[in-house]
């Protein structure tokens, strides 16, 4: 398994973009990053502590992604929860993986991944990473352990995880733990469980099964302007019903490999069209540097990535 602490390179490298920030909003609940005119939307979940101090509160707008996704190795709360959320509008630009659209009844919206997962469940030893409003109902069916950092009702402290996961069946881990940087320690400890990274917040990225992840349960964004009035206005569990449904896709070889085919052929041509646009620009008479020349490096550095994530699926399963 890959080191989990080099999930951030990872994130860092697939923020390759010249997109600048169109809309950013730290809601109660989420916060919402658009680029691109608006055309992709990135979620990640608010801190949920108060402050009064962002000093950079209304300079964000028209900044570079990048410039954003930076700070997801800061360990100020609102940084890095800004980054998640900016890292993901970037991802979100590409195309998502063949994955199962999730559609459930209104009520229950935000708890589609365990009614997924469900028979899967009964009887198992399941430990949950973050509370989700009316996970109680799964209590009588399974050995449910709810780890929180600040836990209700009968929520265990996250210092629970180091007892818990290494003798847990499932993991479902909240994709916050990235923001918030207890994800690598989290998947060391599920090693032996299925673990499910789940959430808004998470990154479509096929290379995840590098770090231990089974499946991702994400998002997908069906009506971005209703889901950024809903979490403007408080939104918290009702994002599910208005904005976005979850999708589920397992990360078996197979998919892994036809998803990193994909993003190699896509990033090997838009790097193509970089370089021929600096053959362009140099041929024209120019000598000062090319200004794309920092996303091209960026681009070659996430192509190196990918490549080097495909080869030892192919050469374990590509063959037979």
């Amino acid at each position: 398994m890959t080191h989990p602490k080099y999930v951030y390179e990872l994130l860092l490298d697939h923020c390759s973009s010249d997109a600048v920030v169109d809309n950013l909003m730290i809601g109660l609940v989420w916060t919402l990053c658009q680029s691109r005119n608006k055309t992709t939307t990135g979620l990640a979940m608010s801190p949920g502590v108060a402050t009064r101090t962002l000093k950079w509160s209304g300079n964000l707008t028209g900044k570079p992604i990048t410039d954003l996704a930076a700070w997801i190795l800061e360990w100020d709360p609102y940084q890095s929860t800004v980054a998640m959320a900016a890292i993901n509008s970037c991802i979100n630009s590409r195309p998502l993986p063949d994955s199962l659209l999730l559609e459930p009844d209104d009520e229950h919206a935000n708890l589609a991944v365990f009614e997924y997962f469900l028979p899967q469940l009964l009887g198992k030893n399941v430990v949950v990473i973050g509370h989700y409003p009316g996970i109680e109902r799964y209590q009588s069916l399974m050995q449910l352990s709810v780890l929180e950092k600040q836990p209700i009702a009968a929520d265990l402290p996250d210092s629970a995880c180091e007892f818990l996961l290494p003798q847990a069946d499932w993991v479902f881990l909240t994709a916050s733990s990235i923001a918030n940087k207890t994800f690598p320690r989290l998947v060391e400890l599920a090693a032996s469980a299925k673990t499910v990274l789940m959430g808004p917040s998470v990154p479509w990225l096929p290379q995840l099964h590098e770090f231990g992840i089974d499946y991702l349960a994400g998002v997908e964004v069906v009506d971005a302007e209703a889901l950024y009035h809903t979490a403007a206005q408080g939104g918290g569990v009702k994002i599910f019903s208005q904005g976005l449904r979850y999708r589920i896709a397992e990360l078996t070889p197979s998919l892994s490999m036809q998803w990193l085919k994909q993003q190699i052929a896509e990033c090997a041509d838009e790097r193509n069209q970089l370089k021929q646009a600096m053959d362009d620009w140099y041929a024209g008479g120019n000598s000062k540097r090319f200004p794309q020349y920092g996303l091209l490096e960026r681009v070659n550095a996430r192509l190196s990535r990918l490549d080097s994530s495909y080869k030892p699926l192919w050469d374990r399963y590509g063959t037979h």
